[in-house]
């Protein structure tokens, strides 16, 4: 939950996967922990040779009944204008699958340049290195792990799962309450790290 509040979408695609597989899924709980994959959530609640069909189903339903109902996050869309403003490109890199990551930024009208998915952890390093990253936001611990295998600034908001006290005792470079408070922190980087 960087750019987009996916919980009620994941939570309703969870609720109906439940009535389909007749599967007691405490959607409200998921939604708690919300960043690692599909996969890992699903092996809490179904036998491991279940997962991959109801992963499959999960993301059938996904795009009419979650993306529907996700919304930006508080100064999302400013966060990737002050970006683009100063030259910079917005490079999504997600664990969600890349057809609904797309799916979502389009849905929400981010202005995003590249979305890369199905990636988690330390495993986002390569994407982020692809691209030159320097610096990268999310809002997970794994997403701290994912910027130093990147080699890039690790930025968090305080948004999902962990406090901003976490995040910061988690070895974040950066820990920010939400989305509201990038500009100030970018445009500051930004004058610290221009050679002069």
């Amino acid at each position: 939950m960087t750019l987009a509040d996916t919980r009620a979408g994941i939570a309703a695609v969870y609720d109906e996967l439940a009535v389909r597989l007749g599967v007691p899924f405490d959607s409200a709980a998921i939604v708690r922990r919300l960043g690692p994959p599909l996969e890992m959530e699903l092996a809490n609640w179904l036998p491991a040779e279940e997962v991959a069909a109801a992963a499959d189903l999960y993301r059938e339903i996904y795009p009419a009944m979650g993306v529907p109902v996700h919304t930006a996050m508080r100064g999302a869309h400013d966060a990737i204008d002050v970006v683009r403003r100063g030259g910079g490109r917005v490079i999504v890199v997600t664990g969600k699958n890349v057809r609904d990551a797309r799916g979502t930024v389009e849905s929400l009208g981010l202005a995003v340049d590249e979305v890369v998915g199905s990636l988690f952890g330390a495993a986002k390093g390569s994407a982020l290195a692809r691209f030159g990253a320097a610096a990268y936001v999310g809002d997970h611990v794994a997403d701290i792990e994912a910027a130093r295998a990147g080699g890039a600034v690790s930025v968090t908001v305080a948004t999902g799962p962990y406090t901003v006290g976490e995040l910061r005792d988690h070895g974040a470079d950066v820990a920010l309450g939400d989305l509201t408070e990038f500009a100030a922190w970018f445009a500051g980087w930004r004058e610290h790290d221009e050679p002069g």
